[in-house]
């Protein structure tokens, strides 16, 4: 009884993946994984001086495009591996899609806000692209993360 409850906890029992939630696994892999690599470079860029004297354009344009073109990539993959996986979404999937876009639509706007009063109070470009993109991040990665721990626990009932 024991193993039984210790292998229901880490979900070693017959547990089917959906392809959706494998889809919130990359989009979350890949969101951590681009801004990461993004401040990684942007930081060496800086080599001393100020932040924001330090050249990022490129450097967040490329990490935003390569993460695009990661997740396509992955999800392709993903999808190619298991062909007969089912690409229909039931109800259930719809619901945990809009409750994690929920989720993460919400740093989406708290960045559009933060940038907007940044930009009126006079504050570098550098600074407000990076706010806007740290709030992208966060909404991939927030909003993914929810899905995820709903598509391994339960769906909330309201």
């Amino acid at each position: 009884m024991a193993t039984f409850e210790m292998s229901k906890i880490l979900y070693i029992t017959e547990k089917v993946m959906t392809l959706e939630e494998k889809r919130a696994w990359i989009r979350l892999v890949v969101a951590v994984a681009a801004y990461g690599g993004y401040v990684v470079v942007v930081l060496g860029r800086a080599a001393g001086r100020p932040l924001a004297e330090a050249p990022y354009a490129a450097a967040l344009l490329w990490s935003v495009g390569a993460a695009i073109v990661a997740a396509i990539v992955a999800e392709v993959v993903a999808g190619a591996v298991n062909p007969k996986a089912s690409r229909a979404k039931d109800v259930r999937d719809r619901e945990i899609g809009r409750l994690g876009d929920h989720v993460g639509q919400s740093f989406v706007t708290i960045g559009a806000v933060a940038a907007m009063l940044m930009a009126v109070a006079g504050w570098d470009r550098f600074w407000i692209a990076n706010v806007i993109y740290l709030c992208f991040a966060l909404s991939a990665v927030l909003g993914n993360v929810t899905k995820v721990i709903v598509y391994r626990g339960s769906f909330p009932q309201w």
